[in-house]
């Protein structure tokens, strides 16, 4: 196997399970010294615990590879910097940063209370932009100084916020908003040798399982030794792959992982166009947009109709 990553500093963020888990093991695989970075709480975010980091890195090690544990909260913006500096004071440099924490607290618009509210978005999307603020500040001054580190940032987003889902409009907020963050960055940062870009998983998770129960029956477990499409290991090649040098021209793209499958994404885009010399008539235009929409060009692709196909 070609190791890919020989020689890179990688941190993942919600790394102590499921995807990060797994990105984290890939990229230590492939050569990468890995900050196993994850809080250890529940997945509403509550409560705390070292033991999910210490487990990964333990795993990273027993493999011949090199890890250290962190414990810090992406949501406090100085306790971000800390997560970069364990990098740094541990291996050196950083050429990697993959946001993957994250928590659940699903509601309807009409439960949803202020609090669940601002939880998802503070460690979904204020978190990846602690990390992502802090990482690029330190690959742009790197690279004044001469030393072009090639950085990395692999924003985690997902279908709730590429194609929606009734009952996440807090997480389907900030997970859109992820994909936007990486496809800035990206344009903010291409001059510094940086790439941006998102990776929209499918997994069977605590976030999509323990956390949502009923898309258990979507995702039946297996019997051992078979193959598993809704293992999270599937997500890991393609965060790996954008995280080493062969993919430094690819930049502020959306991908879509698992089932054994990648989907490269494409995001609003116009697919049609209703155009008059003058000023519309809403009675008029609304004829028109009806017109366009029958035609089928705006359905999108639901979760559901994916995994009905693998089945």
């Amino acid at each position: 196997m070609a190791r890919l990553l020989e020689g890179k500093v990688a941190i993942v963020t919600g790394a102590g399970r499921g995807v990060g888990r797994e990105e984290a093991l890939l990229l230590a695989k492939h050569g990468a010294k890995v900050v196993v970075n994850d809080l250890g709480g529940h997945f509403d975010g509550t409560g705390q615990s070292r033991s999910p980091a210490e487990e990964v890195c333990r795993e990273i090690r027993d493999g011949g590879g090199e890890a250290v544990a962190n414990y810090e909260s992406v949501v406090d913006f100085k306790a971000a910097k800390r997560i970069i500096d364990c990098a740094l004071d541990n291996f050196g440099k950083l050429n990697i940063v993959v946001n993957n924490a994250g928590i659940l607290r699903d509601r309807m618009i009409f439960n949803m209370s202020e609090d669940d509210f601002d939880a998802v978005i503070a460690v979904h999307l204020r978190g990846s932009f602690n990390l992502a603020r802090h990482a690029c500040a330190y690959w742009r001054e790197q690279f004044k100084t001469g030393n072009t580190l090639n950085g990395r940032l692999i924003n985690t987003t997902s279908d709730s916020g590429l194609l929606g889902n009734a009952g996440q409009g807090n997480y389907g907020a900030a997970k859109a908003a992820l994909a936007a963050l990486a496809i800035i960055v990206d344009q903010e940062m291409q001059r510094y040798g940086v790439t941006a870009n998102a990776v929209a998983p499918i997994a069977r998770t605590r976030m999509t399982i323990d956390a949502t129960p009923q898309t258990a029956a979507t995702m039946p477990e297996v019997a051992p030794g078979e193959f598993d499409p809704y293992s999270p290991a599937h997500i890991a090649p393609i965060v790996v792959w954008l995280a080493s040098d062969d993919a430094k021209d690819v930049h502020g793209e959306v991908f879509r992982a698992g089932l054994g499958s990648v989907w490269l994404m494409k995001g609003w885009h116009s697919v049609s166009r209703i155009t008059k010399k003058g000023f519309w008539d809403p009675a008029e235009l609304g004829g028109k947009v009806k017109e366009e929409l029958a035609k089928g060009l705006t359905k999108k692709e639901s979760l559901g109709k994916i995994l009905s196909d693998v089945r």
